[in-house]
């Protein structure tokens, strides 16, 4: 008979069961006693110098708990209740199996220009197509043009842009990591390559971290920059990685925050809310640039990874 117990955090009620038979020290030292040999309540009683009565309770908890067998068997003076140990050893994994359980990811493309969303934009500031400018340069209230959808260049110098990315892959999922990539840089007149800027995210409405940009990059020609687009403008960013994670979210793998992936509740609502800009408060408030696809120096939009697991561990 197999005599050996292995428990998961999935078996709550068991656990929950063993955990209240061990909380008092009387039946742990009746289980010590039944290390030696079947007792019956009358010897555990005694031993322990305790009313056969309250023997009897401790004796019905440890049967309850799986822990104990007891059996009704003749005695001299009638039936009696015989005590002997039924498990020799109990181990509890705390990881549920869930490496076993295997990850897949999905991924989005959001082209800069889908903001659903923005706030406190203030100038310099515009937004330009891969052809031509949409609007008017250094007017905030162009951000509400619907041609920024078409957006492949966009540049302010303090405010917040807002995206909503879908999270229909975790209706039966539990998300495990996300991460955003897109390529960005500091703003000021023309371009000035030393020009620091803090740059915060915040996700689902926590903020999750923020990046040192050194500068608003130019000088030379970005790869993908459209030929009418002006060399004494800014050219090109960084392409930076947000990933927030178990242990906390890291820019390019380097710690930002202690902001977990479960602290997002990436399942929950309707969809994931990004959010990117530069605080009024912010101790380098120099600004941002957030390129497309056909501006700067990578060919890509904002890029969400969503890697995600089953919501129910799947058995051993």
């Amino acid at each position: 008979m197999e005599r050996n117990l292995r428990l998961t955090l999935s078996d709550e009620a068991q656990l929950c069961e063993i955990s209240r038979a061990l909380s008092v020290p009387t039946r742990v030292q009746m289980l010590k006693l039944l290390n030696r040999d079947a007792m019956n309540i009358n010897e555990l009683a005694k031993e322990l110098e305790i009313p056969v009565s309250t023997a009897a309770l401790h004796v019905k908890v440890l049967a309850d708990a799986g822990l104990i067998f007891s059996t009704v068997q003749p005695g001299l003076r009638g039936s009696q209740k015989v005590c002997s140990r039924k498990i020799d050893f109990v181990q509890l994994d705390f990881m549920e199996k869930l490496e076993l359980t295997k990850t897949e990811f999905t991924t989005v493309s959001m082209p800069v220009g889908c903001y659903s969303d923005c706030e406190g934009i203030m100038a310099p500031c515009g937004i330009v197509g891969a052809n031509s400018y949409l609007d008017s340069d250094d007017e905030p209230k162009v951000f509400f043009n619907p041609a920024h959808f078409n957006a492949q260049l966009i540049w302010f110098t303090e405010g917040v842009l807002s995206y909503k990315f879908p999270n229909m892959c975790l209706k039966d999922r539990i998300a495990t990591r996300i991460q955003f990539s897109l390529e960005l840089c500091s703003e000021c007149a023309n371009y000035r390559n030393d020009w620091p800027s803090d740059i915060t995210v915040w996700i689902n409405g926590k903020e999750v971290g923020t990046y040192l940009s050194p500068g608003d990059f130019g000088g030379r020609r970005g790869r993908y920059s459209p030929a009418w687009w002006s060399d004494t403008y800014t050219q090109f960013g960084l392409l930076k990685t947000f990933s927030v994670e178990k242990a906390g979210t890291y820019i390019d793998n380097v710690k930002a925050s202690n902001v977990t992936v479960s602290d997002l509740n990436l399942e929950d609502g309707d969809c994931i809310d990004f959010r990117i800009g530069v605080k009024h408060d912010a101790v380098n408030r120099g600004g941002m640039n957030l390129f497309g696809e056909k501006f700067g120096d990578y060919q890509q939009n904002i890029i969400m990874r969503l890697d995600h697991i089953e919501r129910t561990p799947k058995a051993t």
